[in-house]
C-alpha cells in the first residue's frame, strides 16, 4: 500500500509525469480555443510558452488555467502585433513565391530568394514568442535576444525546427488519417511540441533569468540588454 502511494505522490516520477501530461493536455486544449479568432493565435502562442517556461522553472503548484491566462495579459498587446506583422508578411511572401512559381527563368531564383525569406521569418517567430514569454523589453530587443538565441546553439535550432515543420508535414501527407491527426494536434499535439522547445531554450534562458523563489514568484527579467548582447558581440553578431 504505502508502495502504491508513494508511486501515485505528486512528487515521485510517475506523478511528475502525469502533472507534466495535465499541463500539456489543459495548455494545449486552450491555445487550440483562441486560434479560432486568428488574431489572437500570437499572444496563446506566448501564453502557452510562459506556463511551460514557469513549469521547467520549478514553480510549485501550479495552476495551468491561472498561469496561462496571467501569461496571455501581460503578453497581449505586444504578441497580437507581433503575430498581425508576422502573418501579414507571410502571406506576403507566400503569394510571390506563387506568382514566381508560374514563371521560369530568372523568377526561380527569386523564388529562392523568397522561400529562405519565409523560412528566416519562420524560424525567427519559432524564437520570438518563448524570448517574450520569457523577458521583458521592447520588439527591438526581444528580436535581437531571438536572434542571439536561435544562433547560439545550431543543433537547438535544427532540433526545433524539425518538431515544428516534420509532424504538420506527415499530418498533411497522410490525408487518409487526417482526422486522427486532427485529434492529436488539438489534444496534445501543439502543447507537447512546445514543451519540447520549452526544454531546450529553457537552458539557453537560464544565466539570464532570476530564481524561482520558494513560493514560486519568479519575475521576468527586466533589462537582460547588457549580458545579451555582450554575448552577441562576443560571436560577432
Amino acid at each position: 500500500m504505502n508502495l502504491l502511494r508513494g508511486f501515485l505522490d505528486n512528487d515521485s516520477a510517475f506523478g511528475q509525469l502525469m502533472t507534466r501530461c495535465w499541463i500539456i493536455i489543459a495548455c494545449n486544449v486552450l491555445f487550440v480555443l483562441l486560434t479560432l479568432p486568428v488574431v489572437t493565435i500570437a499572444p496563446a502562442w506566448v501564453a502557452m510558452d510562459y506556463v511551460f517556461l514557469r513549469t521547467l522553472r520549478g514553480e510549485p503548484d501550479l495552476n495551468p488555467l491561472r498561469v496561462f491566462w496571467r501569461g496571455l495579459r501581460m503578453n497581449f498587446k505586444q504578441a497580437s502585433l507581433c503575430g498581425l506583422v508576422i502573418l501579414s508578411l507571410l502571406g506576403f511572401l507566400g503569394l510571390e513565391i506563387y506568382w514566381c512559381g508560374q514563371f521560369g527563368g530568372i523568377f526561380q531564383i527569386f523564388r529562392l530568394g523568397l522561400v529562405m525569406m519565409a523560412s528566416a521569418v519562420v524560424i525567427l517567430t519559432l524564437y520570438l514568442f518563448p524570448v517574450m514569454a520569457a523577458f521583458r523589453g521592447t520588439l527591438p530587443e526581444l528580436l535581437r535576444h531571438s536572434l542571439y538565441f536561435a544562433f547560439h546553439r545550431p543543433l537547438n535550432l535544427l532540433v526545433i525546427v524539425f518538431f515544428h515543420v516534420f509532424p504538420l508535414l506527415l499530418t498533411y501527407s497522410d490525408l487518409q488519417n487526417l482526422p486522427l491527426y486532427a485529434f492529436l494536434w488539438c489534444f496534445a499535439g501543439f502543447g507537447a511540441v512546445e514543451m519540447l522547445t520549452a526544454s531546450l531554450l529553457s537552458r539557453e534562458f537560464a544565466p539570464y533569468l532570476s530564481a524561482v523563489d520558494a513560493d514560486g514568484e519568479q519575475s521576468p527579467v527586466e533589462k537582460p540588454d547588457a549580458e545579451i548582447l555582450e554575448d552577441m558581440r562576443k560571436l560577432d553578431m
